[in-house]
């Protein structure tokens, strides 16, 4: 069974910094998309950063600049580096897993959140002004 659990979140006021996890059990594929999403209170949910297991990653535009994704050498946990946090990034944060999408030669991360299976419960992060 796949697991993922997220911690790190927290209250911060703006300018400041969190780092979120994700630690990840039970994927067995040799290739991976990891990701991060969000979701505000009456709002869709929304991708934030993933990583490939190729290392390539990929940004919102929102947060391009802002925040990092990574993973450790395991591969067994994801991290967001959060980094100069605004009030509209307040949102309950998920990270999401899956195997990649393939095209012309090359494996990429899916940026629908209906397009992954796994999923953690979230953690919160509340950014004040």
């Amino acid at each position: 069974q796949v697991q993922l659990v997220e911690s790190g979140g927290g209250s911060v006021q703006s300018g400041g910094s969190l780092r979120l996890s994700c630690a990840a059990s039970g994927y067995t594929y040799s290739r991976y998309c990891m990701a991060w999403f969000r979701q505000a209170p009456g709002k869709e949910r929304e991708g934030v950063a993933a990583i490939a297991s190729d290392g390539s990653t990929s940004y919102a535009d929102s947060v391009k600049g802002r925040f990092t994704i990574s993973q450790d050498n395991a591969k067994n946990t994801l991290s967001l580096q959060m980094n100069s946090l605004k009030p509209q990034d307040t949102a309950m944060y998920y990270c999401a897993v899956r195997p990649p999408l393939y095209y012309s030669g090359r494996y990429s991360c899916p940026k629908d959140p209906a397009d992954f299976r796994y999923w953690g419960q979230g953690t919160q992060v509340t950014v004040s002004s």
